[in-house]
């Protein structure tokens, strides 16, 4: 966004996805996608920010450009701003450009997601551990088990004296089960 505000547009007409460029499912742009009308431009900082999908950047510049008549200006590529070069050089090298950059960019996130999965690997052999952290019952959590099979104890109380949400609750209970089932 700071890019953005060195080009004079008005900060309500800046739209900012705070989640990947995977796909074009993202609320900003689908808002952004409303909003545009022929003859607007849409400005963005790199192509990389305008998603991450080869096939569908081309598809979208496609639709931007020829169906919804708008012209697009790629901040860090001046070859890529549609409102120069009009003849069919302008458009030709344009075309190039964004191909080449639309495969960059989504190179770039198969490269993320490739290192992002090496990480994780790495990480659990080391033995971390992702996810929240296993709440474990107390001591008395088979005596407790009891009292509430025998209707002594109602699940309120059980579940105030361990400290367990419901759905923990019967998680331990199972395993409690089945570790008797072994013995």
């Amino acid at each position: 966004m700071l890019a953005m505000s060195g080009l004079d547009i008005p900060p309500a007409r800046i739209y900012a996805d705070k989640q990947s460029g995977k796909d074009f499912d993202r609320p900003a742009y689908k808002a952004l996608l409303r909003k545009l009308k022929p003859g607007d431009l849409l400005c963005v900082k790199s192509i990389d920010r305008l998603g991450r999908n080869y096939v569908e950047i081309q598809e979208q510049w496609r639709i931007l450009t020829k169906e919804r008549g708008v012209d697009v200006a790629v901040i860090d590529m001046p070859l890529l701003d549609t409102r120069n070069g009009k003849d069919l050089m302008g458009a030709f090298l344009a075309d190039i450009v964004l191909q080449i950059l639309s495969f960059v960019a989504q190179n770039e996130r198969e490269n993320i997601r490739k290192r992002q999965a090496e990480g994780v690997a790495a990480a659990r052999a080391r033995g971390v551990r992702f996810g929240r952290p296993v709440k474990k019952p107390p001591e008395n959590f088979g005596e407790l088990v009891r009292r509430w099979e025998r209707g002594s104890l109602p699940i309120e109380a059980v579940l105030a004296q361990t400290g367990l949400t419901e759905a923990t609750f019967y998680r331990r209970l199972r395993e409690l089960r089945l570790t008797k089932e072994k013995r």
